[in-house]
């Protein structure tokens, strides 16, 4: 008789125990989905909008360009729309549409942004400056991912409405504190340079899926070309 009233007592007990274990295992499978869920947002999502934002906006500077007055002093061209396009080859992401700032208002939308605290940029067509860049390495376009694709002497090609400006990779930095200015320097020591030049400095995050470290790579400019009424890009594009 005990024995009995026992196991009957300790039936509900076990329910009840099975109970909670069946709701902690939905809980966690709900957790995990929500979790994929957001990973997927992330990373191809939010790529899939900034793109195409990237690429109306790309579409709206170059309609600005062709209906514009004859060309004349290249900084008319520095306006919040953009100021011209980044091609890397060796990146492997087509052109980039570069605007000004840094922050994510403006990287989020699929772009790079020139600096302009807490070292201002140079552009381009200064006679001397580093031409200092951004843009994100995962999710939002992911313009820079493959950074550390690039090697000595690869060509980095910004275009504007009259200019291709060349420029070749001559030093990387895989990792440094988001700190680090000095990068952004006009002489970028770091870089190996010691003397002022027209140099061009890429900036994004390292490791992937992280915002912890910055990976820098560094080119010098090596001549610029006119564009043509056809725009033909320089040989490093063709």
């Amino acid at each position: 008789m005990s024995r009995g009233r026992g196991a009957r007592r300790s039936g509900p007990r076990r329910s009840l125990l099975a109970g909670a274990l069946s709701l902690l295992g939905e809980l966690l499978i709900t957790t995990g989905l929500v979790l994929a869920l957001f990973v997927v947002y992330s990373l191809w999502w939010t790529n899939v909008l900034a793109d195409r934002s990237a690429a109306e906006r790309g579409d709206e500077v170059r309609r600005a360009w062709r209906s514009a007055p004859p060309a004349g002093a290249p900084g008319a061209l520095d306006t919040r729309d953009g100021i011209g396009f980044l091609h890397v080859p060796a990146m492997d992401g087509g052109e980039v549409l570069v605007k000004r700032g840094t922050s994510a208002d403006v990287l989020d939308d699929g772009v790079a942004g020139y600096y302009t605290d807490p070292v201002r940029s140079a552009l381009p067509w200064d006679r001397t400056g580093n031409f200092s860049l951004a843009a994100h390495r995962d999710g939002h376009g992911a313009k820079f991912h493959n950074i550390h694709k690039l090697r000595d002497g690869d060509p980095i090609v910004f275009e504007t409405r009259d200019t291709w400006y060349v420029y070749r990779v001559f030093a990387e930095l895989a990792q440094t504190s988001r700190y680090d200015t000095g990068v952004l320097a006009p002489v970028p020591r770091a870089s190996g340079r010691t003397a002022p030049g027209r140099y061009i400095t890429l900036t994004t995050c390292t490791p992937m899926y992280t915002s912890k470290y910055r990976y820098i790579v560094w080119g010098q400019l090596v001549r610029t070309e006119r564009v043509d009424a056809r725009r033909t890009p320089p040989a490093e594009l063709r």
